[in-house]
């Protein structure tokens, strides 16, 4: 798809979709559909639910920008359906895409390349409701968080032992498995991975001191250092233990690794985000920005990626 047949082709920028995280994808939607209007691309909005196979034959699609957040859109799903249908999509594929949106399952493969990501204890929602752990083996405080949630949603900083009983029930109203983590005391960064070459890093400071829902989306609630106060060799390792954490959950195209730094500012792989937010105040378009990749050209170059990923046998 690396060449400018694309733009005799109709693209569909996917949007919207079914999870929690519907908001967000209608903004992202949005600044890609408008950044490819101007370089001249057909573009049809497509807002994801129901009937949706049925919408992109309707609308003769022949190529998928891929702008969704969350479940249904950013873990193997829509992906899987693209597959069959023989529409070439951007980002991550199916397998990649699932294990990113798992967090346990993704940390599990980081402890297996020696990736470095902060203690953890997984829990099933089922036990919880028989009977509350009265303790953990990780000492306090811990974070806990829903699996496959993205944005922060569900997510407890317990440091109390009264307060990991909510905080686990509150997780567990969002998936039926939960992560129990160990809290970092250090620094908040992220690491963009765009063609396999990791961004400058962003420092995240919020005025509250948790990044969460409120300090994401809220204008001026959260500060943005560009780039991130760490030591040059600490720097350095933390974008080459992204990018290792981007191809070790085989991801293609763009994706953003969240990281926090201990006391000593070492860094820790938190997760991976294959579907980051794409409008032009967003994380990974900052950090391209100051790269010298302006949004539009970020936006092109990431839809003449587009490609299937599982082979076709022929």
């Amino acid at each position: 798809m690396k060449d400018q047949s694309l733009k005799k082709k109709r693209v569909a920028v996917m949007m919207g979709g079914l999870s929690r995280e519907r908001e967000i994808s209608m903004k992202t939607g949005k600044a890609i559909l408008k950044a490819l209007t101007e370089k001249g691309y057909t573009v049809i909005a497509v807002d994801v639910g129901e009937g949706i196979i049925e919408k992109l034959i309707k609308e003769k699609i022949e190529c998928a920008f891929l702008a969704l957040h969350g479940r249904f859109g950013e873990d193997g799903t829509i992906q899987g359906t693209l597959e069959l249908m023989r529409i070439p999509y951007t980002g991550s594929g199916v397998l990649a895409s699932a294990l990113a949106m798992h967090k346990i399952m993704s940390k599990k493969f980081f402890l297996c390349e020696k990736i470095p990501t902060p203690r953890f204890e997984a829990f099933q929602r089922e036990e919880i409701k028989k009977e509350l752990p009265k303790n953990i083996s990780l000492p306090l405080p811990v974070v806990v968080k829903p699996a496959r949630e993205g944005s922060t949603i569900g997510v407890s900083i317990v440091r109390k032992d009264e307060e990991l009983g909510p905080a686990l029930k509150k997780a567990g109203e969002y998936d039926e498995e939960i992560l129990v983590e160990e809290f970092m005391k250090g620094k908040e960064i992220t690491v963009g991975i765009f063609e396999d070459i990791p961004l400058p890093i962003i420092e995240i400071v919020p005025k509250s001191g948790f990044y969460d829902y409120h300090s994401k989306y809220t204008k001026g609630e959260t500060q943005y250092i560009l780039p991130a106060r760490i030591p040059r060799e600490k720097y350095l390792y933390a974008q080459e233990i992204s990018l290792k954490a981007f191809q070790t959950l085989g991801c293609s195209g763009v994706a953003r690794v969240d990281l926090m730094t201990d006391e000593n500012e070492n860094p820790f792989v938190i997760d991976v985000n294959t579907m980051p937010g794409m409008t032009e105040t967003s994380l990974l378009p900052k950090a391209a920005s100051y790269a010298g990749i302006p949004f539009e050209d970020l936006v092109e170059r990431i839809l003449l990626g587009a490609s299937l990923k599982i082979e076709s046998g022929k």
